[in-house]
């Protein structure tokens, strides 16, 4: 009977813990101003956020500094533990997480600290605690009190469109960073050779060279260092040249993808559109709506490969016209509008096990797994009917 009562009493903490979680987790995570709570933590966060950016500011003013030193540090303290228990919070509620609640609980809060956003929210308050265990004065662990800064991509769309932006043309960055570090080594070696005689105290070494190359190659040109001879004022003009031409490369790869995510966001998806597709046609009208500026909507003519065989499932297709075939180990089959495919791959973080494409003029909708997980955290039963109804669906 005493054993009956305990397991009775124990099942009743687990339930009022896992209520205290899951409100937790709503007022955090997935209000967003929606829930009265959750809008008072949102602007709370905010509020100290700028507070710390001004503070550090503040402090680096020696008049401030010597009058209100004082209250600058207990504001820190202060700061560093707020920020400390939501971290903690976060991590606490990541089993709540409509995608991670079916993992175990460790592996669940493993992978939601390997967010950007948790990670960012990390450095917010680690260099405080790292400062305090080294007896040495770490500057630069200060300076990145102003990384505070960037928490504020979680409250902000554009922020978040700007590194999605960067996080998806990050190869053709990483390839023009290259350009510029090749121009770099070339332009500095070159300078060495020509002007090192000439100027030693200035190009008498490659690296020093470099120094002159970078100002030059990105047009600032301090005048510290300027070549004398012909020949050296040959190459720097050719330098000054390249630095124009690859410097123009970043800024023209983050305004088209900008451009092109923008649009993305703006297409307008009709709502006959999204009735073509029964795991969309189901929901209500503020449902659609929530969901809607997550979808992209796609035109794609006869014989295009949408999906590559081997390919990583990132997205979920929702065909709302025309007819498409996927091809496994020599099968054929036909999907038709209002079929779904890539459920299988991006659900289970697994690879399309073959290609699909168009055999007519095709109509697509597709949902990003980062745009699900988005819609998971502010609309889990939105989310869970999609999902439900698109495992139905799925592939055979």
């Amino acid at each position: 009977m005493q054993e009956r009562i305990d397991r009775t009493a124990d099942a009743s903490r687990g339930a009022q813990r896992h209520s205290l979680r899951r409100r937790i987790y709503e007022i955090i995570e997935t209000g967003h101003g929606e829930d009265l709570a959750s809008k008072v933590f949102d602007s709370f966060i905010v509020a100290l956020i700028l507070l710390n950016v001004a503070a550090f500011i503040a402090e680096t003013v020696p008049a401030m500094r010597e009058r209100w030193g004082t209250l600058f540090h207990w504001f820190e303290i202060g700061s560093v533990a707020i920020f400390t228990v939501e971290y903690l919070l976060r991590i606490w509620t990541a089993v709540e997480v409509p995608y991670l609640s079916r993992e175990p609980s460790w592996k669940a809060r493993l992978k939601f600290a390997r967010q950007p956003a948790l990670i960012i929210d990390l450095v917010a308050f680690l260099p405080f605690y790292i400062s305090a265990i080294f007896p040495i004065d770490l500057r630069i662990l200060r300076t990145l009190r102003l990384l505070r800064f960037l928490k504020l991509s979680r409250y902000s769309p554009a922020m978040y469109t700007l590194i999605r932006v960067l996080s998806n043309e990050r190869k053709a960055l990483a390839g023009a960073c290259l350009l510029l570090s090749m121009a770099l080594l070339f332009s500095a070696t070159l300078m060495y050779y020509i002007e090192g005689d000439a100027q030693p105290d200035k190009f008498g070494t490659v690296p020093e060279a470099a120094w002159w190359a970078i100002a030059t190659l990105t047009t600032v040109g301090y005048g510290d260092a300027t070549p004398i001879t012909a020949l050296g004022k040959l190459v720097g003009g050719f330098t000054m040249i390249t630095g124009l031409c690859i410097l123009a490369l970043p800024v023209a790869i983050i305004s088209t993808g900008f451009a092109q995510e923008l649009q993305r966001r703006d297409f307008v998806i009709s709502w006959s559109l999204m009735s073509r597709v029964p795991v969309l046609a189901g929901l209500d009208a503020k449902e659609a709506a929530e969901i809607m500026p997550m979808l992209e909507a796609h035109n794609l003519p006869p014989n295009i490969e949408v999906v590559k065989k081997g390919a990583p499932g990132d997205a979920m297709y929702f065909i709302a016209s025309g007819k498409l075939e996927r091809y496994v180990n020599g099968e054929r089959h036909v999907y038709a509008a209002g079929d779904v495919f890539g459920v299988d791959a991006m659900f289970e973080d697994g690879l399309h096990s073959g290609a699909v494409i168009t055999a007519s003029r095709c109509r697509l909708l597709k949902l990003q797994r980062e745009d699900y997980h988005r819609l998971a955290s502010k609309q889990p039963r939105v989310a869970s009917h999609i999902r439900k109804l698109a495992i139905d669906l799925r592939e055979g």
